[in-house]
């Protein structure tokens, strides 16, 4: 599987002879590795020119923009990996079929709490009780219903989410106070890593539906909307307790995220740099991680289980094969 790169260095991003280079402010030269490259993610303040859009395109890597406090601000996608007209008419198709969209929604739903639950199961007996939370996704699981509209499905949703936070603070240690989910700008540090790790997540899958004949403006869960890739928020609600939660967990409970790697900024609190140059790696790591598929027989990145899950998708839009969304089984 190709490699993320994360730019932190403020400077400018060229293309040199058939790789990149950034060159930094103070003119130190650093090259990177282009050609074992799946994404680069540009987290500083960073130009860059048409020249190296249009090498990116040949080599086929996405470019991932973070802008005003490292929130996502978009992405410069090269060309698709694969083009066919079929599977987006099919697509459309399933969108504008109220029972084929509620379908897949409610089957987005029901793989994000799953992996929600899988969370909760891990901490509940190791030193924590929270026999409670796993009743409450329980019941939000049973109640999703072959003809709930989708505006339903997102308050079942919700309220699941609203049930799993509820677990965080007694996880994590007092000093990372929770207390519930704010954003834009997140008002602690732990709203602050649970907003930056989510959109690595949603970047990640951007770049899985990339390699396929997908439209990541065509959703199902989530309402298609301007300025922004709805399929990949479907698809990141799957994952995010894996890719982002149970990150957030093992750094702060091992003391490798300070409250020194944050600070405050318009009333809001975000990772300095060295945070989330520390929480990036971590998460680069964590998609390299392994395990074994009980359907491939093989082992296969967790980065690869997103390629899989779009893949799965895909052949569901276009064969009506039976759709079984990613949940965690081990």
């Amino acid at each position: 599987m190709n490699d993320n790169y994360h730019v932190f260095t403020d400077g400018r991003l060229e293309r040199h002879n058939d790789t990149v280079r950034l060159v930094t402010e103070d003119d130190d030269k650093k090259y990177l590795p282009i050609e074992n490259a799946e994404a680069l993610f540009l987290h500083g303040q960073i130009d860059y020119n048409t020249r190296l859009v249009s090498f990116l395109n040949d080599v086929g890597v996405a470019m991932h923009v973070f802008g005003w406090n490292d929130y996502y601000a978009g992405s410069i996608m090269p060309e698709r990996g694969q083009t066919s007209g079929q599977t987006l008419v099919e697509q459309v198709r399933a969108y504008d079929d109220p029972k084929r969209r509620r379908a897949i929604a409610r089957r987005f739903i029901d793989g994000s709490i799953h992996n929600m639950r899988a969370n909760v199961k891990y901490y509940d007996g190791r030193g924590h009780e929270f026999g409670d939370i796993v009743d409450r996704l329980d019941t939000q699981r049973e109640s999703l219903a072959d003809d709930m509209p989708t505006d339903e499905l997102m308050g079942v949703e919700a309220t699941a989410r609203r049930a799993y936070y509820s677990m965080f603070d007694d996880v994590l240690p007092e000093r990372f106070v929770f207390a519930g989910r704010t954003y834009n700008p997140p008002d602690n540090e732990v709203n602050s890593l649970i907003s930056f790790a989510n959109s690595l997540v949603y970047a990640n899958i951007v770049s899985a539906i990339r390699a396929t004949a997908l439209d990541p403006a065509v959703s199902f869960l989530h309402e298609p909307g301007e300025r922004r890739y709805s399929l990949a928020l479907d698809i990141a609600d799957l994952f995010k307790p894996l890719l982002a939660d149970r990150v957030i967990f093992r750094l702060v409970n091992r003391s490798q995220l300070q409250l020194d790697d944050f600070e405050d900024d318009l009333n809001g609190v975000l990772l300095n740099d060295d945070g989330r140059k520390k929480f990036s790696k971590a998460f680069e790591e964590s998609l390299e991680q392994t395990v074994e598929h009980p359907r491939l027989n093989k082992h296969v990145s967790y980065q690869y289980l997103l390629r899989v899950e779009v893949y799965k998708l895909k052949k569901h839009l276009l064969t009506g094969e039976e759709y079984v969304p990613f949940k965690r089984w081990w």
